[in-house]
């Protein structure tokens, strides 16, 4: 099943990917085509295409697994949106507080 996170996981990690991993992930998720599709324009098996998106998906959680890159991005977003929520609220300070932080684990 396609997920958002999958497409995020291809963004960060896509290029650790041989290219035609890469390719296939993109056209599966990012454009949105079915494995028959894919196999079609890429004259391979449905089961091949199928193989295909299934190993990369598990590479690609194994990268994120390790590296945390994906987790660590969705985090720092949603600090960056409490901030904005608390400035909205002209909460200043609280909102410095949360900036603040964000900044300090960037830096890590």
């Amino acid at each position: 099943m396609k997920s958002f996170e999958d497409s995020l996981l291809l963004d960060f990690y896509g290029n650790l990917l041989t290219d035609k991993m890469r390719l296939t992930l993109d056209m599966y998720l990012n454009d949105d085509l079915s494995l028959t599709e894919i196999a079609e324009e890429e004259e391979i098996s449905r089961q091949g295409v199928h193989d295909t998106v299934k190993r990369g998906l598990k590479q690609l959680k194994g990268y994120e697994e390790k590296l945390g890159l994906v987790r660590r991005f969705l985090e720092q977003k949603e600090s960056v949106k409490e901030a904005i929520d608390l400035i909205d609220k002209r909460e200043y300070e609280d909102a410095r507080k949360v900036l603040s932080k964000l900044s300090e684990e960037i830096e890590e």
